[in-house]
């Protein structure tokens, strides 16, 4: 006889129930958890949270327990399984008049669905269409605006997918909830842009009445006069009278003086063909990754390229060829930790705190001098999916996309500011956890790791990186020797460049121990 719980065995599905449960109550997310039941599903699922499944299997277990169809789903997580338990569900709403049993169906075919290409499962598509519609009535009032432009953008997407399943084919296959919420972003976009419109409309008006104001008298400054922007310049930050007063936004502009109405140069694309042929010597093993990324520059006066996404396993030199590029490209280039960043930080914090301070890639132009510097996401999958400063993922969608980065409202400046010319490369190991509109926004590309054969090639490029570090010239020492290659060859047989990097640091400091003996 079994005396202890904790002894008794647990099958895969019990384990399921037990997560789900698990990540229910402590997932945090106040304002996802005040949503009804079918759109929290929604939104949960279109944000690729593989705990949906284990989630929702525990709501059904607790509202109508022993279902074996349940169990069936978890295992295949396919339509099929999934409708039959919808059905079931379906069942045990009318025979035990129970009403949450329809709404759990509802969220079990949300999930299980894929894209509606299948006649046979167009009117599933539409009973959810019509459950996400009803429940959008009844939208919170008090959930926050992004909560709620993100749920409005899964509803109408899910509307829109019977006839607009071919856009989304070649970027998504299922769940159809994810090509719902890229679907219903893209619907949007006209409405953001006329909203904006009337909001840039309204600033022009009250710096109308705020030079009217300046001629009857008035204490507003006076502006600066805007000098004529040059070929291959772009002034990044205008003079606003009406949000550039008072003593706290002087404390703020204070490092960026420099950048008020000043155009800012962008630099010129440099010859391609060079920039290719040092990158081929060092980094010859990613020679896709080489002509992928070049590609988006041929043609471009000044440097530009659009978001740029390496995903490739850890220590192939991702970072390292992201330096490169900036080095020999000849812009600035700006790093953040993704694994310590949060949206806070990075999209500027308000001018009402006392940490205020505007966006990382104004700063970043502000360090560099021109207009078109790198921003470097370094372990962008190892982000932070918190909410308590926002998510890094969420406010790099704005960005991202020209269009809202040419007008990027600045918090800490309250004004807009010009950040359409700032280039962005990302790196991460693995892109599952990403979100679909996150990734709908990179070019990506593979970063495979150098192989045994690209020793040679490398060890010039680790010794300059490592004399670099320490501050030295590598005029002052002479290079590896046969015998020291040799030695590394034999511990290293490709894989990590961070490994061959301790490796010839251990080479070196033998050397230098040597020298000190004799």
């Amino acid at each position: 006889m079994i005396d202890d719980l904790d002894d008794l065995p647990l099958s895969n599905f019990d384990e399921d129930l037990i997560q789900g449960a698990a990540q229910d109550s402590a997932s945090g997310e106040q304002a996802t958890a005040d949503l009804p039941r079918v759109l929290r599903f929604a939104v949960l699922a279109s944000r690729a949270d593989h705990s949906v499944y284990q989630r929702l299997a525990a709501e059904i277990e607790t509202v109508c327990p022993g279902i074996a169809l349940t169990a069936t789903w978890i295992d295949t997580l396919d339509a099929a399984s999934g409708c039959a338990l919808a059905v079931e569900l379906d069942h045990r709403a009318v025979c035990e008049d129970k009403s949450e049993c329809r709404s759990l169906a509802d969220c079990v075919r949300l999930i299980s669905l894929a894209l509606p290409r299948d006649r046979a499962l167009g009117e599933e598509h539409r009973r959810v269409a019509g459950a996400l519609v009803a429940a959008l009535r009844k939208l919170p009032q008090s959930i926050p605006f992004a909560l709620a432009a993100e749920v409005e953008a899964v509803v109408y997407g899910w509307a829109a997918l019977p006839v607009c399943a071919h856009e989304v084919v070649g970027a998504f296959q299922t769940p159809a909830i994810r090509a719902a919420a890229m679907l219903g972003a893209r619907m949007a976009r006209r409405r953001i842009d006329e909203a904006e419109e009337r909001a840039f409309a309204r600033s022009r008006e009250r710096l109308r009445k705020a030079d009217e104001r300046q001629a009857a008298g008035g204490d507003v400054d006076t502006p600066r006069p805007v000098p004529a922007v040059p070929d291959g310049h772009v002034v990044v930050v205008r003079t606003d009278p009406v949000t550039m007063a008072g003593n706290k936004f002087k404390e703020i502009i204070s490092p960026l003086k420099s950048l008020i109405d000043v155009p800012l140069p962008l630099i010129k694309t440099p010859p391609l063909a060079e920039v290719r042929r040092q990158l081929m010597a060092e980094f010859g093993y990613a020679a896709n990754v080489v002509d992928f990324v070049l590609s988006d520059l041929v043609g471009r006066p000044t440097i530009a390229f659009r978001p740029l996404l390496m995903v490739g396993p850890p220590g192939g030199g991702k970072t390292r060829f992201a330096q490169r590029l900036q080095q020999l490209l000849g812009i600035g280039m700006w790093r953040t930790d993704s694994s310590g960043a949060d949206a806070a930080a990075f999209s500027g914090t308000d001018r009402r705190w006392a940490t205020a301070q505007p966006c990382h890639p104004l700063l970043a132009i502000a360090r560099a001098g021109h207009a078109n510097v790198l921003v470097l996401l370094d372990e962008l999958d190892k982000a932070a999916i918190g909410r308590d400063h926002g998510r890094l993922f969420d406010c790099l969608l704005g960005f991202l996309e020209i269009d809202s980065a040419r007008q990027y409202p600045d918090p800490a400046l309250q004004t807009t500011v010009d950040l359409r010319h700032v280039c962005y490369v990302a790196t991460a190991n693995f892109i599952d956890n990403l979100p679909s509109p996150l990734l709908d926004r990179f070019r990506q590309i593979v970063f495979p790791k150098p192989a045994e054969e690209d020793l040679q090639a490398l060890l010039p490029a680790v010794v300059t990186d490592i004399l670099r570090d320490q501050g030295m010239d590598q005029r002052w020492i002479d290079g590896l020797s046969p015998s020291e290659t040799a030695a590394i060859a034999h511990h290293w047989c490709g894989g990590s460049v961070r490994r061959l990097r301790r490796l010839v640091e251990i080479v070196l400091r033998q050397r230098d121990g040597q020298a000190s003996r004799h």
